[in-house]
């Protein structure tokens, strides 16, 4: 039996999320993380490497912690991966045994230099290098418990909290320490936790978030997406299950489970957008299974049109797929801006209404007169959806017919995505006819869930579906 804290009462689901400073009418992306034990490779590039096949995860912060063997070095900084590590950080020097990486996206915590990860701790046992990707629900209560005992956080992040509880009621043994305090703690979390001479790597019992296990020219290595892996050439060996604690030392690779898995809730949206498309979840190729979506999208929403564009990048696979399905030309209608880095995703209202003609052109001499079919994997406040209907009409476009390959986003999510309040889900509020009106489109077709799940191919009750359904599993 799994006991609470001492004198702490598990907090209940929040009414409602309120929205960070970066909010966009996207379900922005949770983090990523990458660790790797390798006492004989070059852990600073190897790890700079994979981050930069994870930025797609977070761009607002990046951070890479660095063992010896004796000492732990940390380098993090705000921006992108390739800004944090422009300069000689000194990290590239070290000769160690493992290192962690982070690429950060503020769902809880907001956007400071102080959150950027990973964090960096001393306590009785030594030193403790923590990168958290997800969100804990109970993060307040435990929080509240611990300040009330004396502990000083530096951080607003509910990512500092494992440290906290490690120091205050673990003892000197890492393992038995995670052990205790893992069970106590509510809600999506992969942990990635370095020491002066062990790596390990945690994975909540719902499975909410992906993680990876991989070998690298013998040595073993964990990411949150199987594209880091191909970055660096190493192989994928399998997925850290749900409740698995997996922990690398001078000893080799030892893999226990600390908690039962008796629900598991692993989040649709990275087969829908997050992950990347070269990537594997759970054995499946994320972009045949978003080629599948387009593809029974079509056979629910058929359409005679002139061609089929995507929204770059997450629903060109599911475009290609519908355009297939129903036999139209599929076009490039929209060119993306590959190179408008952070600025698209920047606090000011007034950068945030012209995002979409920063971040998407269209392509005027393949759009003039046509009859489009414009795929996208989401809608979300709806106002992005408003205004690439009228970019298309203003490339000239003679009809624009919208087609969304996953259901309506009706509810907030509270693991470690950053999704808008119930009111402002365009997806909560109206049905489809009037978000199709609102948006300016002729015509517009969700996804059935039905259709979601045939395509992703694991069971409802595998997976997390919160944001279509309402109900929680947390």
């Amino acid at each position: 039996m799994v006991h609470e804290p001492p004198g702490i009462v598990t907090s209940s689901l929040p009414e409602k999320k309120q929205t960070g400073l970066l909010s966009t009418d996207r379900m922005e992306e949770a983090c990523g993380g990458f660790g790797i034990w390798a006492p004989n490779g070059d852990l600073f590039q190897l790890t700079n490497f994979a981050l930069f096949a994870l930025q797609h995860r977070g761009q607002e912060s990046a951070g890479m912690a660095l063992s010896s063997g004796e000492t732990i070095y940390l380098k993090r900084g705000m921006g992108l991966v390739s800004e944090v590590f422009s300069d000689t950080s000194g990290l590239e020097k070290i000769s160690g045994i493992a290192s962690i990486g982070h690429v950060r996206y503020p769902t809880s915590g907001g956007v400071h230099l102080q959150n950027a990860q990973p964090l960096l701790f001393s306590y009785r046992g030594g030193s403790l290098a923590v990168a958290h990707n997800g969100n804990l629900v109970n993060a307040p209560a435990l929080r509240t418990k611990l300040e009330g005992e004396g502990s000083i956080f530096q951080t607003t992040t509910d990512s500092e909290l494992i440290a906290h509880l490690v120091a205050r009621y673990g003892d000197s043994d890492l393992l038995s320490s995670l052990e205790k305090v893992l069970p106590w703690l509510r809600g999506a979390y992969v942990f990635l936790i370095l020491t002066e001479k062990s790596l390990v790597a945690v994975r909540d019992p719902h499975g909410v978030r992906p993680l990876s296990l991989g070998k690298w020219k013998g040595n073993y290595c964990f990411a949150s997406e199987t594209c880091a892996f191909d970055t660096i050439g190493a192989e994928t060996v399998r997925d850290i299950e749900p409740g698995e604690m997996a922990v690398l030392t001078e000893s080799g690779l030892q893999v226990k489970r600390f908690m039962e898995s008796r629900r598991r809730a692993l989040c649709v949206f990275e087969f829908i957008y997050f992950a990347r498309p070269d990537s594997n979840i759970e054995g499946m190729n994320v972009h045949l299974v978003r080629k599948e979506l387009g593809r029974r999208l079509a056979r629910e929403h058929p359409i005679e049109a002139d061609f089929v564009t995507g929204v770059p990048d997450s629903s060109l696979a599911a475009a290609s797929g519908f355009a297939e399905e129903l036999g139209i030309p599929y076009e490039m209608g929209l060119v993306k801006n590959r190179y408008i880095g952070r600025t698209f995703i920047q606090p000011d209202q007034k950068i945030r209404d012209i995002g979409v003609q920063l971040k998407l052109n269209p392509v005027h001499k393949v759009i003039s007169g046509k009859k489009v079919v414009v795929v996208d994997d989401s809608i979300v406040r709806g106002t992005t959806s408003k205004k690439l209907v009228k970019m298309i009409y203003q490339a000239g476009a003679r009809e624009v017919h919208l087609r969304i390959a996953s259901p309506p986003v009706i509810s907030p999510c509270y693991y470690g995505i950053d999704t808008p309040t119930y009111e402002e889900l365009i997806g909560y509020k109206k049905a489809a006819p009037e978000i199709c009106r609102e948006v300016g489109a002729v015509s517009l077709g969700h996804l059935s869930r039905r259709g979601m799940l045939g395509a992703v191919g694991i069971s409802p009750d595998n997976l997390c579906l919160a944001c279509f359904s309402g109900q929680y599993p947390i």
